[in-house]
């Protein structure tokens, strides 16, 4: 960086989110020490403390005495409501899970996207339609948006596996979320994966997620019928 007197904590969040950001410290990876990032920018210990401290804050890293920080496996911006991972909500049931990918399009952002979460730069992302299942029977439908601006490796990933729900949680941080949630009534294409008839009720729930002001995913989860979402706080 350039000269000691000008470089701020912010200089310090900014580059050291990007470099999480990139992965090029992945979830899990330990940061250098504060003396070594200290050198590193020239700057001050006590400005890259702020930078990390801060960073913490937004659940986007760990800090613990003796063991150092270190980018958070799956970060939670100490809200009342966690990001579920749909196996763990099945599991917890004691139902068997079972997941299914049913499409993958890598497409252009579309115009309502970009107004909806934000996206300024309206470049492609990937679009994708998954099933969970409990006990064989229809749990949830899911459909996301990814954005590859953000998370470009996306691309390689095949979901035949894994769903983007846990996918994501392991692969990208992020630092707020919003999340909406409705009633609606099943169209055709619902009630044909849900196994409820046309015009259904049923319980839908919306999510966008966003890395340092950037959207990372929106998705929107419909439920099957009579779904109740509890949580403790």
């Amino acid at each position: 960086m350039t000269d000691r007197k000008t470089i701020s904590f912010q200089d310090v969040r900014d580059e050291v989110m990007a470099r999480i950001q990139s992965r090029t410290w992945p979830q899990g990876t330990v940061l250098p020490t504060e003396i070594e990032l200290a050198a590193e920018f020239g700057c001050a210990r006590a400005t890259v403390n702020r930078a990390l401290r801060e960073l913490a804050e937004r659940g986007i890293v760990d800090r613990k005495r003796k063991s150092g920080t270190r980018v958070a496996l799956r970060p939670t911006k100490q809200a009342k409501l966690e990001i579920a991972v749909v196996r763990q909500t099945v599991e917890e049931m004691n139902a068997t899970y079972r997941y299914s990918l049913v499409s993958r399009n890598l497409m252009a952002c579309p115009p309502w996207l970009q107004a909806k979460i934000g996206l300024t730069n309206a470049g492609q992302v990937m679009h994708l339609c998954c099933m969970h299942f409990a006990d064989d029977r229809p749990f949830q439908f899911e459909e996301r948006w990814i954005n590859v601006h953000a998370v470009p490796h996306v691309v390689e990933a095949d979901f035949l596996t894994m769903g983007p729900n846990e996918w994501l949680l392991a692969e990208i941080p992020f630092s707020d979320a919003e999340v909406s949630f409705s009633a609606v009534a099943a169209s055709a294409t619902l009630g044909e994966f849900l196994a409820v008839p046309s015009g259904a009720p049923l319980f839908q729930m919306e999510r966008t997620t966003w890395l340092s002001a950037e959207p990372v995913t929106f998705v929107r989860m419909t439920f099957h019928q009579g779904y109740q979402m509890r949580t403790r706080y």
